[in-house]
């Protein structure tokens, strides 16, 4: 049989599988091989008939994604000789040694693991879980197979996380990226309470507190996609995606920076939009999303309000805002509010909202589809959390690929998305990513209904020439 070598790439993914730390957390960028380097890490130990190894992802269907760890794996482990258990997540080796992946799915999931004795833990995405549940864990870090125990972890920025304030010191204040020099550099810590006493002299510490103080060495090695050569020849577009993201994520993904937050136009900029005056003749699909509030506005109330935003899309790719209807109103005035706008944007145009959470909410919008029988309606519940579903409209507005059909609403309409993530509203934002996200996903799958703007011009576009596409620009507010 021919001898397969596993090796690591020359650089940081080769330096964190030479740490000697106790505690070694590798990344700060997407695509830096990170994941293979914790793969290799416990073939180092699968001689040892006694050693266990438990390697976290935040949740198991993490572990299972396409691509993920659990896939990777199978193409390492079996080169290796062990047996892989895909119902447990298990795999075993001839010698008997073991590696095992696990999900802490709730705050409470790592007490599942209490009287554990693990050598080596392995975190993947470390500041996805909580603090408690980190040091938790590392005490769980022991065994009677003659291996000390460690900590190997990996991540991307996340300047809120816990994780940044641990590697501190290794990153630059100011700029938020990794000082290179102190890559790889050990540093000692020694907790006394909730606080953690640093030196880069483990003696200092022990004199300071004993010898029973038993401190413990922690280093981070920053990577990125520059370093996996293998991905770049592999899969060179990879790096052409990374380009691509939104700004925050670009920076945080792409340039390892730790100190970039969303702030107000993190997202949007009202320069990426192009004003246009009509939307030009041609075959489009078509999107009127609702972000709904059911609250009216009174002397001394701010309240949320419900958009309704239509939404095309022409064959290369650009987006045109047609039309923005906001309003502050009854759950009643809304819901017939939305059959006008249906009747007004026409039979193929599709209608779509979102469905709160709770049994309440698919009744509540079995409701307001029923209301709207006779159109092409969908609904579904929301996934993530507001910055998340914003971003890949983001992306296309940076790109210069959604337009505004002008209007009386474009100023406003502008100051909310520049306002985003931090401004006291964001239902604009909530309509534009629900719309791009379903025209995106329906036309994807080839179910999208094509509107011809040349058969929508009829009395309701107040005289506008035929092939506008353009709504009057009055707009209504109610």
């Amino acid at each position: 049989m021919e001898t397969q070598e596993l090796r690591p790439q020359p650089g940081p993914q080769t330096q964190f599988l030479q740490s000697s730390a106790d505690i070694t957390i590798y990344g700060g960028s997407a695509g830096g091989g990170k994941s293979f380097g914790l793969l290799l890490e416990p073939l180092y130990h699968i001689a040892n008939p006694r050693f266990r190894c438990v390697i976290f992802r935040r949740n198991v269907p993490q572990l299972r994604l396409e691509g993920g760890l659990w896939d990777v794996s199978q193409e390492i482990y079996t080169r290796a000789g062990g047996n892989g258990f895909n119902h447990t997540l298990d795999w075993k080796f001839s010698t008997g040694a073991r590696i095992k992946f696990a999900g802490l799915d709730d705050a409470q999931a790592h007490f599942n693991w209490q009287g554990a004795q693990i050598p080596l833990i392995e975190f993947d995405e470390l500041t996805q879980f909580s603090e408690d549940q980190f040091w938790f864990l590392l005490s769980r870090n022991r065994s009677t197979s003659g291996i000390k125990g460690y900590i190997r972890a990996t991540c991307n920025p996340d300047p809120d996380s816990w994780v940044r304030h641990f590697i501190g010191w290794w990153i630059d204040p100011d700029t938020g990226f990794p000082i290179r020099e102190r890559s790889g550099l050990l540093r000692w810590f020694v907790r006394r309470g909730d606080e953690l006493h640093w030196d880069s002299n483990r003696q200092e510490l022990v004199r300071q507190f004993g010898e029973d103080s038993a401190p413990k060495s922690v280093t981070f090695i920053p990577a990125s996609i520059q370093d996996n050569r293998i991905l770049l020849t592999s899969d060179p577009a990879y790096l052409a995606n990374l380009k691509a993201l939104p700004l925050v994520e670009r920076e945080r993904l792409l340039n390892g920076n730790w100190n970039v937050r969303a702030t107000a136009g993190s997202y949007f900029k009202a320069e990426w939009f192009q004003i246009v005056e009509a939307v030009p003749c041609g075959n489009f699909g078509r999107v009127r999303a609702w972000d709904r509030a059911a609250t009216e506005k009174r002397t001394g109330n701010d309240p949320d309000a419900t958009v309704g935003l239509l939404l095309s899309k022409d064959a290369n790719g650009i987006y045109y805002i047609e039309d923005v209807q906001k309003m502050f109103a009854s759950p009643l005035t809304v819901e017939k509010a939305m059959r006008d706008f249906a009747r007004r944007d026409g039979i193929n145009t599709i209608v779509t909202f979102m469905q709160d959470p709770g049994s309440a909410g698919v009744m509540e919008a079995q409701a307001a589809a029923r209301a709207l029988d006779g159109f092409n309606v969908r609904y579904a519940p929301a996934t993530g959390d507001k910055e998340t579903r914003a971003k890949p409209a983001s992306a296309q507005a940076e790109a210069g690929n959604v337009k505004l059909v002008r209007g009386l609403w474009n100023t406003e309409f502008l100051r909310v998305l520049e306002n985003f993530p931090t401004g006291r509203h964001d239902d604009e934002v909530d309509a534009l990513s629900l719309a791009h996200e379903y025209l995106r996903e329906i036309q994807n799958t080839g179910a999208v209904a094509i509107v011809d703007t040349r058969r929508e011009t009829d009395a309701r576009w107040n005289g506008i020439a035929p092939c506008s596409g353009r709504w009057p620009r009055r707009g209504i507010l109610v």
